[in-house]
């Protein structure tokens, strides 16, 4: 009698069956209970069971991330996470920018899933070596921030950005003016622009805080300048008024007594009437556009004989060089230059009013020490051009705005 054949036992996870090619296809349950076939196919039986093994035990630690979620085009999700992340305007241009023309090329058409550290490889190999370190190190970053949201909402189990260092910027060095220089700087681009240069060099204060600096943010008597706004210009041309560039932006800034007589006169002469009026404006009263003030900033600039790889920008450096000469704690330097840090505020102690007014002094004291070195020096016989600072407040131009 023979010996009936015992059927095999019910596979409780999943199915394997064998394709007329004589591989095996190993087939799933999804999302929902649907069997979804896996990714390729096996040579053995025993492979395709493996592959059940694998994906019945992370779904059992919740590891388990259901391939068709991924399945969304990077362009589209690149986008999305771009519109949902409430940046400043700035940043928001910045991020389309990179996403057009370095990212969007070669990942746009691919799904969030099939972005790989392989490709990802390449395409940073590729950039380097068309754009440069610089801008490849800024598209990295954000990649690298895109595809860590896609791992947080289970597109992709891991993010395929692991390159050490990748994201690095080692920027050259920015040039740094001297004392001399700014002041040539502020002499050879008029009277109306002087204390733009004077402000940007010695409170350091950035372009588009001065663009936004109201009447009210000066106390002419306490000598300070508040910063609570900015107006950085778009590569469109559109004025984008806000906070500062950080929280750490908004700071009232302990001006050098040298400064005072510069801004009384701006003041008189040149801001908008009332106390919400505009410091800095144009000939014919309107706001400060980048446009037309980076022409008489680089013409001043070459004025002077300086590099035109100096920019507006730069002029911080030297009120943070002459800051920190001055043995200022790191904190009373970051407050002064609007710089924020969450590591450094738990660490350094809380610069006050009276810190910051003394850092000022300080700045006072070395510009009038080097002021005076260089008068001497002049004296002795040297070629050198020193701009003596204003003892008085003489008689406004005749290009000065009419009260």
């Amino acid at each position: 009698m023979t010996r009936s054949r015992r059927k095999a036992p019910r596979r409780s996870f999943g199915a394997i069956r064998k394709l007329p090619s004589g591989r095996y296809q190993a087939r799933y349950p999804g999302a929902g209970g649907t069997l979804r076939a896996a990714p390729q196919t096996y040579e053995t039986k025993r492979e395709a069971e493996l592959f059940l093994a694998q994906v019945q035990a992370d779904q059992a630690r919740g590891d388990w991330i259901d391939p068709a979620a991924g399945e969304v085009l990077f362009a589209e999700y690149a986008k999305r996470w771009i519109d949902e992340r409430g940046v400043a305007a700035t940043t928001e241009e910045l991020y389309r920018r990179l996403l057009r023309l370095h990212l969007e090329p070669t990942f746009g058409s691919q799904y969030v899933n099939a972005i790989s550290p392989a490709k990802v490889r390449t395409w940073r190999t590729e950039r380097r070596k068309v754009t440069g370190a610089t801008t490849t190190a800024k598209s990295y970053r954000l990649l690298k921030a895109i595809m860590q949201t896609a791992v947080e909402d289970d597109l992709v189990r891991r993010n395929p950005c692991s390159i050490r260092g990748a994201g690095r910027e080692d920027a050259d060095e920015r040039p740094v003016a001297t004392v001399q220089q700014v002041f040539a700087l502020a002499e050879a681009i008029g009277i109306r622009w002087r204390l733009m240069v004077l402000l940007g060099a010695f409170a350091s204060m950035r372009p588009e805080e001065l663009a936004e600096l109201r009447r009210a943010d000066i106390d002419c008597d306490g000598g300070s300048v508040r910063v609570r706004r900015a107006a950085p210009e778009l590569n469109t041309g559109r004025r984008v008024i806000g906070d500062p560039k950080s929280r750490a932006g908004k700071r009232e800034i302990m001006l050098p007594d040298f400064i005072l007589l510069d801004v009384r006169r701006h003041l008189e002469w040149f801001a908008q009437d009332g106390p919400d009026g505009l410091v800095f404006v144009g000939e014919k009263g309107a706001a400060l556009r980048g446009t037309t003030f980076g022409r008489k900033w680089r013409k001043a600039r070459d004025a002077v004989g300086m590099s035109k790889e100096f920019r507006f920008y730069d002029l911080r450096h030297t009120g943070n060089t002459l800051a920190a000469d001055t043995g200022a704690k790191l904190k009373d330097l970051m407050v002064r230059a609007g710089q924020s840090s969450e590591r450094a505020q738990l660490i350094y102690q809380h610069s006050t009013k009276e810190h910051q007014r003394r850092l000022a002094d300080d700045i006072d004291a070395d510009v009038r020490r080097q002021r005076a070195a260089a008068a001497r020096s002049l004296g002795a016989g040297t070629t050198a051009v020193v701009h003596q600072l204003p003892r008085s407040l003489p008689a406004p131009p005749e290009n000065a705005r009419g009260r």
